[in-house]
């Protein structure tokens, strides 16, 4: 495991330290209401509420925002096993996929259980100096507990010239 995750664990369970960070890196997952509930290095959850800012015109939560928040219960598992390491390792979503099941309305929450599997791969980039790809799965549950997209998230990892 990255020895530095648990530094960037510190700053996402600072709420003013993630909104800093999310406003100066990821603005549009700032403003569209996008929120960390939990974080660990086996697996992250996002939520999002429906609201004025995040709708589309059929009164439910955009496409485009429920696949920021899943790509970041995935990211943030993947950027704390390369943040501050050495050496730098790159990462570069290569390829996703969606599946809708349902209208996302109320608070949609996406989880991501994959954080070992990434660990795994970003020591094999590192191990053998070339692109390692993982295939991660979010899946986005409603208030009811019922499955409103399944997101199928493929990242890169290359770890960067000493």
């Amino acid at each position: 495991m990255n020895i530095h995750f648990t530094a960037f664990k510190k700053v996402c369970s600072n709420r003013l330290k993630l909104n800093l960070f999310l406003l100066t890196k990821l603005p549009m997952v700032f403003f569209s209401g996008i929120k960390l509930k939990e974080f660990s290095n086996e697996k992250s959850i996002t939520t999002v509420n429906y609201k004025w800012i995040n709708q589309n015109p059929f009164n439910s939560i955009y496409f485009a925002v429920l696949s920021m928040a899943a790509e970041l219960s995935t990211g943030l598992l993947a950027f704390g096993n390369i943040y501050k390491r050495k050496p730098k390792v790159s990462m570069l979503v290569i390829k996703m996929e969606s599946f809708f099941y349902k209208k996302a309305v109320g608070k949609i929450s996406f989880i991501c259980k994959d954080g070992l599997a990434i660990e795994e791969a970003i020591e094999k980039a590192i191990a053998y100096n070339n692109a390692t790809p993982i295939t991660c799965t979010s899946i986005g549950i409603n208030e009811q507990n019922e499955i409103v997209a399944k997101f199928i998230i493929e990242w890169s990892f290359k770890s960067k010239p000493r």
